[in-house]
């Protein structure tokens, strides 16, 4: 069952695109989660909470189709904000029973206290709570009308290692009884730690970004027989695998080579660079210059490996020290040694 639908649904503000074309589909029970900046987030999640009009592309939520009274479908949602005001001389438990009473629901205040973890909090004023004890308080006000879709803007930012752990495993939990899931972050790594269906929104446009699980073990009893197959299979149908592995706690992510800025082994480990953030790789630096030459990569140093697509300027800084810097952001330098650098001129032609 569709619970959102979005078909080329864009945002412009005068001349500047600020959230490119994008399409996305929802089921039930499914977590969705985007990395993008912080202010596509927020107007993402303005538009599919009634605050920014819908001009270009068309959304469905829940069977009704935008633009419509927001009303029709705000008591199905749930809406978990990065900055969302409380009222703080009100205790934990009395600003849960001012929702049930504006919800009408029938439910147990006491259980969704407990889901927070803060029943030893009860009857502490919200004004005295940390700032990750707050946000737990408002996850339980926002699932406790028991929404169909949550809609979540940065759920896990600056939180304390319990409330992200607390919030993680709801999101779980309801996602198994059938609630959907939107999540903008800037943060790819808590994007990848939440659920498993991961979108990159940038000024290119949406791109899915594939994430696997982590095969821990395989039992002794078949794991000879396993390889043996594996090994047939090689002789007969070689693979030739082009994407790059980094790991996420138990997840293994799967990068486009393009996607790579460089790569940087530092203190015998081997991590890559993308989009200006870093994950770890179990390869070695020269397993993965193997598999990135043939996509234009160039061992530039002997700790770096570098995407010349990627690369803007070559500066010298004295006769025997020269970087490469890049066309991101940062203008991120990367070291170039002498020795490598008569091999550069060739490939580049000057």
């Amino acid at each position: 069952m569709a619970i959102l639908s979005m078909k080329n649904v864009e945002e412009r503000k005068g001349n500047t695109i600020t959230i490119p074309k994008m399409n996305l589909h929802i089921d039930k029970g499914e977590i969705v989660a985007i990395q993008c900046n912080s202010e596509v987030g927020k107007n993402l999640l303005g538009m599919l909470s009634g605050e920014i009009a819908v001009l270009n592309g068309e959304i469905t939520l829940l069977d009704e189709k935008y633009p419509c009274p927001f009303h029709k479908v705000a008591n199905k949602i749930g809406i978990f904000s990065l900055n969302e005001g409380m009222y703080e001389r009100l205790t934990v438990k009395e600003y849960l029973q001012l929702f049930k009473r504006l919800y009408d629901v029938a439910i147990d205040v006491e259980e969704y206290i407990h889901k927070a973890g803060l029943t030893e909090l009860r009857h502490s004023k919200i004004g005295k709570l940390s700032y990750s004890e707050k946000k737990r308080l408002q996850l339980a006000k926002t699932i406790l009308h028991h929404p169909q879709l949550i809609l979540m803007e940065e759920p896990d930012q600056n939180l304390d290692i319990e409330s992200k752990f607390i919030i993680q495993q709801v999101i779980k939990e309801l996602a198994a009884q059938g609630t959907s899931f939107l999540i903008t972050t800037s943060n790819f790594e808590s994007a990848v730690l939440l659920t498993n269906h991961v979108y990159k929104l940038n000024e290119d446009g949406m791109k899915k970004i594939k994430v696997v699980e982590e095969i821990e073990e395989i039992s002794a009893a078949s794991d000879s027989e396993v390889k043996e197959e594996e090994k047939i299979v090689e002789e007969i149908h070689p693979i030739n695998f082009e994407k790059i592995p980094a790991k996420v706690d138990d997840k293994i992510i799967l990068f486009d080579p393009t996607e790579i800025s460089y790569v940087e082994s530092n203190e015998g480990t081997t991590y890559l660079h993308v989009k200006e953030e870093v994950f770890p790789c179990t390869y070695t630096l020269n397993e993965l210059f193997n598999r990135l030459q043939p996509f234009g990569f160039f061992r530039c140093h002997r700790s770096y490996i570098v995407n010349l697509q990627k690369v803007r300027e070559v500066i010298t800084w004295t006769r025997n020290s020269y970087s490469l810097v890049l066309e991101d952001t940062k203008k991120s330098s990367i070291p170039l040694s002498k020795g490598n650098l008569t091999e550069l001129k060739q490939i580049l032609r000057i």
